[in-house]
């Protein structure tokens, strides 16, 4: 999807609704990293249950999925994410009905610009090449997701 320069939160929803439904997903989440306070501020929701609200609108980096993908750089992946027992997810994760669980960074170079996540409401394995089409997507809106 071709994003304007500087995007709208309507853009960002209608981005996170192209990239959810190109995956076959019924959630996602776009975070912006604010270097001010080292937390993923939320930008845009779809299928996240209204009592999550309050705990995605700001994320520390190392905690839940989305922040265990910005600290570490790289895909973080739950097969099964009302059954994981990594500690990755965060406790009230298994209240999104999500089983099937992917989050990438969003880098641009080595800059962190924050976090894309998509799931599942089925156990799944997502292919290498399904990761690396996320992590596309994601650097495709890197430098226009902080602010100008």
């Amino acid at each position: 999807m071709d994003l304007p320069s500087k995007p709208t939160p309507d853009d960002w929803s209608l981005f996170l609704q192209s990239v959810v439904a190109d995956f076959d997903c019924v959630t996602g989440t776009l975070h912006r990293f604010d270097p001010v306070d080292n937390h993923l501020k939320l930008v845009a929701e779809l299928g996240i249950p209204p009592q999550l609200m309050p705990v995605i609108q700001a994320i520390p980096i190392g905690k839940g999925i989305a922040g265990a993908a910005a600290q570490r750089r790289e895909p973080v992946e739950l097969c099964n994410l009302q059954t994981d027992t990594s500690g990755v997810a965060r406790e009230g994760a298994k209240q999104t009905q999500v089983q099937g669980s992917l989050a990438v960074p969003v880098l641009d170079g080595e800059r962190l610009c924050g976090t894309l996540g998509i799931g599942k409401r089925v156990p799944y394995d997502f292919t290498e090449t399904e990761k690396a089409r996320l992590v596309a997507e994601a650097t495709s809106v890197a430098a226009r997701l902080l602010p100008g």
